[in-house]
């Protein structure tokens, strides 16, 4: 490690993060220009858009060996997501959830994940089941587009107002500016994704932490940004359907798209016994913890988002206990297992059957 490592990474990083922005706003704007709808380019272009940096970084760490980085990265960056993403768009303002997100979105997250866990029993997920995965998200992208058809005039005015555009995108001028976007961005995320991959692995092999735990925070952490940011903006600007559906979609397009075409390139992901045993359980905890907490009222209040980011910073602190082997680690999962696990199931029961007794009684 050298004194420009550090800078490296940073830079890395805001490569990555400038790509995705101008990768999203050229697609948008050519979509637009071909008469796509502003409702299906949020759901597809925006939310596939944001996750572009996990696919780069996969295929790149996979492409240079660094396979830990790129696992830890795409579970890392679905856990980022819902707990400390979804949990901070929350307490800034509580979202209002869709009935379509607790019907399909969810339960869809829910069995992308658990499908993960079902293809890394083995030890690696092969080309077969990383095909399997992106056929899974093909299909969920064509029933967003035959379901756009059918949203509320609210959600189609909230989409327009944020992804719009104005009637001079027809130009020549502008059709070449965002060509120039698309081509851009996607080289700042191959320059971005590989100076980003390769000082993490450097900082992890000078500090003695694993490539695993690397992926997992700094560089999930790094590639989710934009999810951060188009969240939490539209968190402030009161647009909560492009808040929990962006990440949502970005969250079930980690899994089929990301992990699927990262399998497919490298001929295979080997996972290792931490991933399986411990940070896909996490995950999917996370995932089927949405279940409950969307469905109470259909509302993510501020006190369950305070939950979720609570839950975020716990999990950081077991990686850190973890990595630095500390003698405090046994004592902490202890707590956390036996105490605010349990805890949190019971509230989380308690406010579903208070939900459910509300909706019986009202249909009486």
């Amino acid at each position: 490690m050298t004194y420009i490592t550090i800078p490296l990474l940073i830079l890395g990083l805001i490569l990555l993060i400038s790509g995705a922005e101008a990768l999203i706003r050229g697609a948008s704007q050519l979509a637009a220009a071909l008469g796509i709808s502003p409702l299906i380019i949020g759901l597809t272009v925006v939310a596939y858009g944001t996750s572009a940096p996990e696919l780069v970084i996969g295929i790149v760490s996979n492409l240079i060996g660094q396979t830990d980085v790129a696992i830890g990265n795409i579970v890392g960056s679905n856990i980022f997501n819902i707990l400390l993403v979804l949990g901070l768009s929350a307490l800034i303002m509580p979202l209002t959830v869709s009935p379509q997100v607790i019907r399909l979105d969810v339960p869809i997250m829910i069995l992308a994940s658990i499908l993960m866990l079902i293809a890394s029993l083995d030890g690696v997920i092969n080309r077969i089941e990383g095909t399997i995965l992106v056929s899974g998200v093909i299909l969920y992208t064509v029933f967003l587009i035959d379901q756009s058809r059918h949203e509320t005039q609210d959600v189609k005015k909230e989409y327009t107002k944020e992804y719009s555009t104005t009637a001079s995108a027809t130009s020549s001028l502008t059709w070449v500016l965002n060509l120039a976007l698309l081509g851009g961005g996607f080289g700042l995320l191959v320059i971005g994704s590989n100076l980003l991959v390769t000082n993490a692995v450097t900082i992890a092999e000078f500090m003695g932490i694993s490539e695993l735990v690397i992926g997992l925070t700094i560089v999930a952490a790094g590639t989710s940004l934009p999810e951060v940011a188009t969240s939490i903006v539209a968190s402030l600007k009161g647009e909560r359907d492009i808040a929990i559906g962006n990440i949502i979609g970005s969250s079930i397009f980690n899994i089929l798209a990301v992990l699927g075409v990262t399998s497919i390139v490298a001929n295979g992901i080997p996972i290792s016994g931490q991933t399986l045993h411990f940070d896909i359980p996490v995950m999917i905890a996370a995932t089927v913890s949405c279940l409950p907490i969307f469905f109470t009222g259909n509302v993510v209040s501020r006190w369950e988002g305070a939950l979720l980011f609570s839950y975020y910073i716990a999990y950081m602190v077991y990686l850190f206990l973890l990595s630095s082997k500390s003698i405090e680690l046994p004592i902490f999962s202890s707590v956390v297992l036996g105490v605010i696990i349990p805890l949190t199931i019971l509230v989380l029961s308690l406010s579903m059957i208070r939900a459910i007794r509300k909706q019986v009684y009202n249909m009486e």
